[in-house]
């Protein structure tokens, strides 16, 4: 799975028409909820998702509003309740940018779904079972 972000509004045509053209496997996210909503108008099939940085008040609210299927929380905003919000309504939750080993355990603890890192080799071999 390629992960794409779009950080700049009215490329979401180019950037759905590269993604079909190539046959990769990807997922659009982006801070800016209407692009992502663009996306799914222009490409239903693709998995969608929404950057957050901060606490949001009410992740299933906007993760239906634009059909997107993963929440991209930043990591020290994670909590059990945006993870029961995003998961009440069949989201993943990922987690970024967590680099930490003490995150990993909170983050698995809480039952997020994936795990954005700088530290991916790490991450890889983590004994999952110690913990």
């Amino acid at each position: 799975m390629v992960y794409v972000e779009i950080k700049a509004p009215d490329i979401e045509m180019l950037v759905t028409r590269c993604i079909r053209e190539s046959g990769a496997t990807c997922a659009v996210h982006s801070f800016d909820h209407r692009i992502v909503k663009t996306v799914k108008a222009i490409f239903p099939a693709i998995r969608t998702g929404i950057l957050e940085n901060s606490r949001h008040v009410d992740p299933a609210a906007s993760l239906i509003a634009v059909s997107a299927e993963d929440l991209w929380q930043e990591v020290d905003s994670i909590d059990e309740g945006i993870v029961e919000s995003a998961h009440s309504v069949g989201a993943r939750v990922i987690a970024w940018t967590a680099n930490e080993t003490k995150q990993w355990d909170r983050l698995y603890a809480l039952g997020v779904d994936g795990i954005c890192t700088d530290r991916i080799a790490e991450l890889a071999t983590y004994d999952w079972e110690v913990r």
